[in-house]
Order: structure tokens, then C-alpha cells, then sequence
């Protein structure tokens, strides 16, 4: 996901007009939080910015380094910042590991590493000061964000304490760092306040949440809460709007959350990337290798919460991947019936642990075979489930409008991951607002209906 944002500039102060910053955030939403803080400083600062390298004072670019093709992204964004203005400042994943930027382009600015906000900002007073009377009060509560006004991101926490072989997120952003439980209710509480209607909440690993802290307690609206994953699915399930739980490690107090969804407090949605089925594979993936308590598990919560949907996403043609550990995975896609699945073919990453396996590589034919054979597999069942809410009345989140017809999401769908709802209506539809569907017709990922 990529992103070239312009924000409404700063009025200009006697000093001269403000200097201008052009942003480019690649990546993931941890990702794109991190470009909102970032923006949300410099604004403060009184800095512009601007849609446009060219005429931009300093060209920011906040770069993805897990995969070889995210770092090629990422490189040609510089490259094109060079290009087109020449004064480039490097931020994100891939200014963890500065050299391949310094050969690539010797002459950018600056390089600093993920979530590094006071280094990108001294970066920036280097390169162009800010003005010295800065309107502060530019800067809403909330800060600035780059999703649509009724949907924000909310990181709880950076790093991770796992290892997966595939993996290289610990060498860039490091151990669990969870943030004060407090802190985090704070900024959800000032979200909601400014129209945020949904709060999707997100990190390498957030059912570990607080376990770095040993869940040490945090004083919120006057009492003692936990820094824990239960606790802070609770306190935001009192916020009066739609909480959407991404990255969910499978431990075993996840299933503490299940009732809150059954009480409609949290949405009914769990995003658990389990990557694959077979033991084999698991097991070189450094990942949980117990299917059958997977199953066993799976079955419970929807027990428990019967409209509960559970996304994830699997990677086929990891090294020594068999045919049979491949059928393993679609006899468990059959079995477990999973709403909402993502698929990438494995790529190496240079630093990851799966490259000192010593397990034979999958070849690229064969990994294109079973990515394709993967998706008709699951675009199967997931056209099966979808046709069970045709004739029901369905509430919905609109994204999009444009006078009687709109896109729109329901409770069992993030933004830009999974599927969405076409409506058309007989009153103008705006962009943020909830309403009632009936659906019509599904297709293999999408539902079309009509606003009741």
C-alpha cells in the first residue's frame, strides 16, 4: 500500500510561507500510523504538506523493507523523489539496514530506521528550520491521519517477541515495546470524539499485548485497567463504535475476547494469520504446528459466537513444501471454512532464518501453480458463504459515495483486505455513515444490495 498525501497547509507566517514537505508512506497500516505521527509533528511545526516533489522543500519517504519486491518499491520511490526534487529524507523499515539506500542514492539527506520520529524530525530542522512561531493549534486532538475521516488505525504496541524463520520484523523494529494502556484509551477516546467510527486496532502481535509491561496496570477514567489484551478489548468495546481486532496471535486467552463479540462489544472478526496447516511446514516456520487444536479451537468460538468471522493468510511454496503438505492446506481451507483468506507466494528475505534452513526451494513454477490453484480453491468456499446472507438486512459502514450509489463494508470486513457491499439507494449516500442493506446478490467476494 502506498500513499502521497496533501493535507490543507498552514497559513503563512510573517517570517515567509511555510516550508513545504512532500510525503510518501509505504508499507502496512503499522506502517501508515507511523507516517501519521510523523505528519502530525511536522504540522505542529507548521510545516506544509504538499502534494508535489517538485517545488517541496524536503521529500519524505517512509519506506517497506520485508519483501525483495517491497524494497524494489520502496527504492524506486526514492528514486523518483531524487528524480523530481533531489532533497530526499529516508524513513521505515528499510533505513534499518541504511546501505542498500546509500548505494543505490548516496545523496540523500538522511536514512533512520522504523518509528525513529525524532530522528526523521531533526532530519527535517537540518534540511529546512521550521518557522518559529508555529500555529500548534493547526493540529486537531486527534493528530493528522491519512485514512478516511470515519476509519483509523490504532497501534498498540511495536516489535515482536517472535521468531518465525520467514520473518526479519525483530531486526528492524525489535522486541514487543507495548505502549501504556492509558496512552492508548486516550488517543481511541480522541478518535471517536473527532468522528472516527471505527477503530481498527493493529500491531506485529496484539494479543501479546502488555505482556513486555507484565500487564502492569494503567489509572484510566479514575480506576485501575491491565495493559492486557482482554482488558483493552473491553475498555474500547465501551467506546460506542465498531473495534476490529487485526494480527491476533493465537494464544490461548484469545478465546477470553470471544464474548465480547457475542455481546456485540467487539466486532465479530478475529484476523489470525495462521500461514499454513501442515506440521511439516509449520514447524520450519517457526509458527504453532497443532492443526487439530486449531480446528477444535475455531469451532469453539464460533460456539460461542455464532456470526464470528475469522480472516487470514497463508503462504505457499515455503522451502521444502511438499505436494502433500500443500494438499494439507486446502483440506484445511475445506474443513475450517475460513470467511476471509489472503495467499502470498513465498518470497526469501534477505536476514530470514528460512534461508539457513538447508530445505530444497520451492521452483517458481510450481509456487504460481499452487497460489492459483489456492485461490480457485478458497474463491469456492468463500462464494458458499456469501451466498447465505442474500434476502438478510445487514448494517454497513459506507467508504465510498457518490449520490444513490456507494460502497460499503459490513461487520465481517476490513478496509482494503477483504470484501465489500455495492449498494445503490434512493436518497443520496454519504461517506461515513451506517445503513441498512438488504442483499440482493453475492459474488465470490463482494455483496450487492439495497439501502431499506
Amino acid at each position: 500500500m502506498s500513499s502521497t498525501t496533501q493535507l490543507p497547509g498552514a497559513p503563512a507566517l510573517p517570517a515567509g510561507p511555510a516550508p513545504k514537505i512532500s510525503f510518501v508512506s509505504l508499507g502496512c497500516p503499522k506502517a501508515l500510523v507511523d507516517s501519521e505521527r510523523i505528519i502530525t509533528h511536522l504540522r505542529s511545526e507548521g510545516y506544509e504538506i504538499g502534494r508535489k516533489h517538485d517545488g517541496a522543500d524536503v521529500v519524505i519517504v517512509n519506506t517497506c523493507g520485508f519483501l525483495d519486491s517491497a524494497k524494489a518499491e520502496s527504492l524506486a520511490a526514492i528514486g523518483d523523489a531524487m528524480k523530481e526534487n533531489g532533497r530526499v529524507i529516508v524513513t521505515g523499515c528499510m533505513g534499518a539496514e541504511p546501505a542498500q539506500i546509500r548505494e543505490a542514492f548516496p545523496d540523500v539527506l538522511a536514512i533512520t530506521g522504523p518509528q525513529a520520529y525524532e530522528s526523521v524530525m531533526s532530519a527535517v530542522h537540518e534540511a529546512v528550520p521550521p518557522q518559529h512561531d508555529p500555529f500548534v493549534d493547526l493540529v486537531p486532538p486527534q493528530g493528522i491521519k491519512l485514512t478516511p475521516r470515519h476509519y483509523a488505525y490504532l497501534k498498540i504496541s511495536e516489535g515482536c517477541n517472535n521468531r518465525c524463520s520467514f520473518c526479519i520484523i525483530p531486526s528492524l523494529r525489535g522486541d514487543l515495546v507495548s505502549r501504556p494502556i492509558a496512552d492508548v484509551l486516550r488517543e481511541a477516546e480522541k478518535l471517536v470524539k473527532a468522528g472516527v467510527k471505527e477503530l481498527l486496532v493493529i500491531s506485529q502481535d496484539t494479543s501479546a499485548y502488555g505482556v513486555d509491561l507484565k500487564y502492569a496496570p494503567g489509572v484510566w477514567q479514575d480506576r485501575e485497567v491491565r495493559t492486557k489484551f482482554l482488558d483493552l478489548s473491553r475498555e474500547l468495546g465501551e467506546m460506542g463504535v465498531w473495534v476490529r481486532l487485526h494480527y491476533v496471535y493465537p494464544y490461548p486467552h484469545v478465546d477470553e475476547v470471544i464474548p465480547l463479540m457475542a455481546e456485540s462489544k467487539v466486532l465479530p472478526y478475529l484476523d489470525i494469520p495462521f500461514q499454513h496447516a501442515s506440521p511439516q511446514v509449520l514447524k520450519a516456520m517457526r509458527r504453532p504446528a497443532h492443526q487439530e487444536k486449531t480446528f477444535g479451537r475455531i469451532q469453539k468460538w464460533r460456539d460461542v459466537c455464532p456470526d464470528l468471522a475469522v480472516r487470514s493468510t497463508f503462504i505457499v511454496g515455503f522451502p521444502g513444501e511438499t505436494e502433500e503438505d500443500f494438499e494439507l492446506l486446502l483440506d484445511f481451507l475445506t474443513e475450517s471454512k475460513l470467511e476471509r483468506v489472503g495467499c502470498f507466494k513465498y518470497e526469501p528475505v534477505s536476514g530470514a532464518r528460512a534461508n539457513d534452513l538447508g530445505l530444497p526451494a520451492v521452483p517458481e513454477e510450481v509456487k504460481e501453480r499452487r497460489w492459483h490453484r489456492f485461490m480457485a480453491h478458497q474463491q469456492a468456499i468463500s462464494e458458499k458463504l456469501l451466498r447465505r446472507r442474500v434476502g438478510k438486512r445487514l448494517k454497513v459502514i459506507v467508504d465510498e459515495a457518490n449520490g444513490t450509489t456507494a460502497r460499503g463494508r459490513t461487520q465481517w470486513d476490513a478496509p482494503e483486505i477483504d470484501g465489500t457491499v455495492h449498494l445503490s439507494s434512493r436518497r443520496p449516500i454519504r461517506a461515513g455513515e451506517f445503513v441498512t442493506v438488504k442483499i440482493d446478490r453475492a459474488d465470490a467476494y463482494d455483496l450487492h444490495g439495497t439501502v431499506v
